[in-house]
């Protein structure tokens, strides 16, 4: 599969999504403190695990967290390949908007 190279051409086409809902990340010893399901995305550190759940499920656990945040993701017909897109949105994620 081709993907599209020209970093302006795929900046233009973007369609930010906002979800709805509060997310956090909180530090958790052990994975079975959470169920999987509830697991948006988990991260391996060396403090311990980290994961991303809604809000709510964390305060129903009693797990600790301290910024509540949004998730967004972006709406694209394009494969990117090889053309920056990752340090581009990264380092201006401040301008979109929604």
């Amino acid at each position: 599969m081709e993907g599209e190279i020209n970093l302006n051409t795929i900046l233009e086409n973007l369609n930010p999504v906002l979800n709805e809902g509060k997310y956090v990340f909180t530090k958790v010893d052990s994975l079975e403190q959470v169920p999987f399901s509830k697991i948006l995305f988990l991260f391996k550190e060396k403090e311990g695990i980290t994961v991303v759940l809604e809000k709510h499920f964390a305060e129903e656990l009693n797990l600790h967290f301290s910024y509540i945040c949004f998730l967004d993701y972006f709406r694209s017909s394009f494969f990117f390949s090889r053309c920056g897109f990752d340090r581009c949105v990264f380092s201006g994620t401040r301008k979109c908007q929604y």
